[in-house]
């Protein structure tokens, strides 16, 4: 089966990826599709949500996937991966966010057919240049991500290119013409990103960043964000220290609201502890800061009560306790929420608590995760459960 999977992806990646005809003469470009490496993934996950005046909610998927990387030919390389989320049980009841069931919680894994990534790329010493369909992940995922934690990940059509020429130093640039969403939707776009980052060492790393994000679709998602991040580990220390101003860009409400993070993780033998401070800003009523393309998951609680800032901005204080215990790695996370701007917003966002649990059975990757949010004066009570096994071939 591995020689037909190889097969195959070589196939459709010289066709539609490299679009070089009449190429069987030549030993070379054979041998880079030949020398490719083929990979199989699964993963299953349940998921349980609970919340308030919603009826519950239930998904059992499953997400295969299917890629080929080709080996290199004067440079030139290509990838291709297909993904298909399937639902495992007839009994499954949930709203999507391209389907929502009345009164239905939503679970954000609809049933979907995707081509995730197809792009050529060409390197040569420290520069990558890549066109096509392609992940985008960077720094943190908070401005630009793939959105991984769901089965459907978010991936960009674009150009961009890399450059690592100078010692340390770590140059980025993309150009966006369409966002592929978890949803699978497309959003159209025109959008620049770029993002500069220098290893002065361990214990200090400065990056600084401009996103111009141009939807085509609507004004009122249009933005601009300027930013500097200041990371590094120091011993048993780590810290992240960062800052962002965010206007509208290309129409739309003007607005200017600022971005905040503040966070240190200490190790004390097999324990870690974790406090950090994050804000999304508001300028009163005009507007609050956004990340349309962050991996939001990991930010602001697993209960994804906060996808999109509330009125008023959000102040996301937090703290964190994990470690490993045998062959188990588990964390706890404590978050309490209030408005940045409570003469806009409700004031105080309420609370929430998450514990994940991380393992290995031979082969399988396991994982159990728990959300619990408590409202005050924003959303709805809202319990979720995550069971999930992967693994690749």
């Amino acid at each position: 089966m591995k020689n037909i999977k190889k097969a195959v992806l070589a196939s459709a990646v010289s066709a539609s990826v490299f679009s070089v005809p009449a190429m069987a003469e030549d030993t070379d470009f054979m041998s880079a599709l030949k020398d490719g490496k083929a990979s199989l993934s699964f993963r299953y996950r349940m998921e349980d949500v609970s919340q308030d005046t919603k009826n519950d909610a239930m998904a059992n998927t499953l997400r295969t996937r299917l890629n080929f990387q080709s080996g290199a030919y004067k440079g030139f390389s290509g990838f291709v991966e297909f993904d298909q989320v399937s639902e495992l049980l007839d009994t499954d009841n949930y709203s999507t966010p391209g389907n929502i069931i009345d009164n239905q919680a939503v679970i954000a894994d609809p049933e979907v057919t995707d081509l995730n990534q197809a792009y050529g790329q060409y390197a040569y010493k420290g520069t990558t240049a890549r066109y096509g369909r392609q992940r985008i992940n960077l720094d943190n995922q908070r401005f630009i991500g793939g959105v991984g934690w769901r089965q459907n990940e978010q991936t960009f059509d674009a150009f961009s290119i890399k450059n690592t020429d100078v010692e340390k130093l770590t140059l980025f640039y993309a150009y966006i013409r369409n966002v592929n969403t978890i949803t699978g939707a497309n959003a159209y776009a025109k959008d620049h990103l770029v993002n500069a980052q220098y290893k002065f060492s361990d214990a200090f790393v400065a990056t600084g960043y401009g996103y111009l994000l141009d939807k085509k679709d609507t004004d009122d998602a249009n933005n601009d964000t300027v930013g500097v991040s200041l990371t590094g580990t120091v011993s048993a220390f780590e810290y992240r220290a960062e800052y962002a101003q965010q206007s509208a860009y290309k129409g739309g409400v003007a607005y200017d609201a600022p971005y905040m993070h503040l966070k240190g993780d200490y190790k004390v033998g097999g324990v870690k502890l974790g406090l950090g401070y994050e804000v999304l800003g508001a300028d009163g009523a005009d507007g609050e800061f956004e990340t349309p393309y962050a991996t939001k998951h990991a930010f602001n609680g697993w209960a994804d009560t906060f996808l999109n800032t509330p009125d008023g901005g959000l102040n996301d204080l937090y703290a964190s306790i994990g470690g490993k215990m045998g062959p188990v790695t588990g964390a706890f996370v404590y978050h309490q929420y209030t408005s940045d701007d409570d003469s806009v917003g409700p004031g105080d966002l309420g609370s929430e608590i998450g514990v994940v649990l991380k393992g290995k059975a031979g082969p399988v990757a396991l994982l159990a995760k728990y959300a619990d949010y408590s409202a005050d004066d924003y959303g709805l009570d809202t319990q979720k459960l995550w069971l999930m096994a992967s693994m690749s071939f």
